[in-house]
């Protein structure tokens, strides 16, 4: 077997596990946000701009999650490039 064979098949497994990882990181934050929203719902004391204010956070997290994982993906394809080039 070729190195850059096996370079390509640590690559693919490194990407699996990322992509593994990454998806179960995803819904856990998915289900914390559901929760803390349901909790936030059932308080009277925390005001409409409070509300506001914690789905904004939730939403620019979300971005920043999106933004990492394209990044990411970016560097993979970018690095399986470079082996295809051989």
């Amino acid at each position: 077997m070729d190195t850059a064979q096996m370079a390509k098949q640590m690559i693919g497994l490194q990407r699996t596990a990322f992509d593994n990882s990454f998806a179960a990181m995803s819904t856990a934050q998915d289900q914390t946000e559901i929760m803390i929203n349901g909790y936030v719902e059932q308080f009277p004391w925390v005001t409409d701009e409070g509300k506001q204010q914690m789905k904004e956070v939730f939403t620019v997290a979300k971005k920043a999650r999106d933004d990492f994982k394209k990044a990411v993906d970016q560097g993979y394809a970018k690095l399986e490039e470079l082996l295809n080039q051989k």
